[in-house]
């Protein structure tokens, strides 16, 4: 399995750049009470490769799953390559490292 974990930095010049697409993939409890702006969600706990992968071709941008603390994201990471989806990113703070740097959230 590849992985390439991206710090806050990378992905906060990701987004504001328009070049990656954050799937968060907590849970709907935890994304609803605050995520990073511009992220989607896609819970792991209903992971779809098929959703996934239309996700990623429709909007473009390059993904990059991310959870809590990056346990969860790496799981997407495993389910999504084996499905053979070529997403190889994920942001391995996640929201604790987003939300600990007192980085705005939605």
């Amino acid at each position: 399995m590849q992985v390439v974990d991206l710090d806050r930095d990378t992905i906060k010049r990701g987004l504001a750049e328009g070049s990656l697409l954050v799937i968060d993939v907590r849970e709907p409890h935890e994304y609803n009470a605050g995520h990073i702006p511009g992220a989607v969600s896609h819970p792991l706990s209903g992971f779809d490769p098929d959703a996934v992968a239309a996700l990623v071709a429709e909007d473009g941008r390059q993904p990059v799953f991310s959870c809590a603390s990056g346990v969860r994201s790496v799981h997407a990471l495993m389910a999504a390559q084996q499905a053979g989806l070529d997403i190889t990113r994920h942001y391995k703070g996640g929201f604790k490292d987003w939300y600990g740097a007192g980085e705005t959230i939605a």
